[in-house]
């Protein structure tokens, strides 16, 4: 069953901000039971929702969630946001696979910001931070 674009969009507006609000119920009803979080640059894959709710839970710092962009259609759907720990961004995006209208696998891959090379400083224009 292929998702329909008009319900996908919602449900993640609202995963996203029950994300920024620690709301930790809201923010996981997007999620199947069996469902899979991969981190790659860590190594780590958490199965089953309740394993994935309990990891974010058990997380200490204080976080922020800043979307920048959804896009997307049928079961497969990317989200850019800055997520910030204690007051440090990180950018981020989040690859997140639906299956019979929830999300069976996501993958969220990190990056710290980091400054320009002098090389091409005269070929940029600075954004964001």
């Amino acid at each position: 069953m292929e998702m329909d674009d008009r319900i996908v969009r919602p449900a993640l507006e609202r995963h996203w901000n029950a994300s920024d609000a620690n709301d930790f119920d809201i923010e996981h009803e997007i999620y199947r039971d069996d469902a899979v979080l991969i981190y790659p640059q860590s190594g780590e894959r958490i199965h089953g929702k309740r394993n994935i709710q309990e990891s974010r839970f058990v997380q200490p710092n204080k976080k922020r969630f800043m979307v920048q962009r959804i896009m997307g259609s049928g079961d497969l759907w990317v989200t850019e946001f800055v997520l910030t720990y204690d007051g440090v961004p990180s950018y981020a995006v989040s690859i997140m696979e639906f299956r019979e209208g929830l999300v069976a696998c996501e993958t969220q891959y990190f990056a710290d910001p980091f400054d320009p090379a002098p090389s091409r400083a005269h070929l940029v224009e600075r954004v964001g931070r």
